[in-house]
């Protein structure tokens, strides 16, 4: 917002006439700003007998001639934003580069750029990554390039590169997920690695919320 360099003159005119009925009745709604100070003072000068104070009546005050002087008045409230969880944010590749290990490494850049077309946070991708391939050294990131546990019809999916993959996931989790509501860990978890799936015999889902937990803290510290 640039304030004009008369706005305080303003303002305090205004104030005077809330407070001064006598001042109001002199006045319209159509009373330009640049020749209200000198009616004001004319008023001022030429009043007898003008009481110290009057009590405000609102309901009386000209809110059109309020709007005339403070151009701001009518200006509709900013919304505040509250954001979403784990939408996009900030992060430079080389401090997710410094956690990830094996078929992931150095694929922080391919994180961010993931998270920046998806809108989803960079962090939740590695931490995600990190956990279903046990940071790169699983069977199905080293054989399939497959480092979110992303499932085919026939299976665990193949991709041509790990990028491939990630990029696979944030486009899954942002529409899929935050895009449903999904706004914390658990809910994710929940949908993502459900705990006593058929497709988990060994039942490393109820591992999963704590083990991303554990991750995206990581690099959140």
């Amino acid at each position: 917002m640039i304030i004009g360099d008369d706005w305080f003159t303003k303002n305090m005119l205004v104030n005077t006439l809330y407070r001064n009925e006598n001042l109001r009745n002199h006045l319209t709604s159509q009373t330009e700003a640049s020749d209200l100070f000198s009616q004001v003072l004319n008023q001022l000068l030429t009043q007898k007998d003008l009481p110290d104070t009057v009590q405000p009546k609102i309901n009386s005050f000209d809110l059109n001639l309020y709007s005339s002087i403070n151009p701001y008045s009518n200006m509709p409230a900013m919304p505040i934003s509250t954001g979403e969880p784990f939408r996009y944010q900030s992060i430079h590749p080389e401090k997710i580069n410094q956690v990830l290990d094996g078929k992931l490494t150095g694929m922080g850049e391919a994180i961010v750029r993931a998270g920046q077309k998806h809108n989803i946070d960079p962090a939740l991708l590695a931490a995600v990554a990190q956990h279903e391939t046990g940071n790169g050294t699983s069977k199905a990131a080293i054989e399939k390039n497959n480092v979110a546990g992303m499932m085919g019809k026939n299976g665990l999916k193949s991709y041509a590169s790990v990028e491939e993959s990630i990029m696979d996931m944030a486009r899954n989790l942002s529409k899929n997920y935050l895009g449903e509501g999904l706004s914390s860990i658990s809910q994710i978890g929940a949908k993502y690695a459900p705990i006593g799936a058929a497709n988990d015999p060994t039942k490393l889902n109820n591992h999963w919320v704590t083990g991303v937990t554990r991750f995206i803290n990581q690099l959140k510290a």
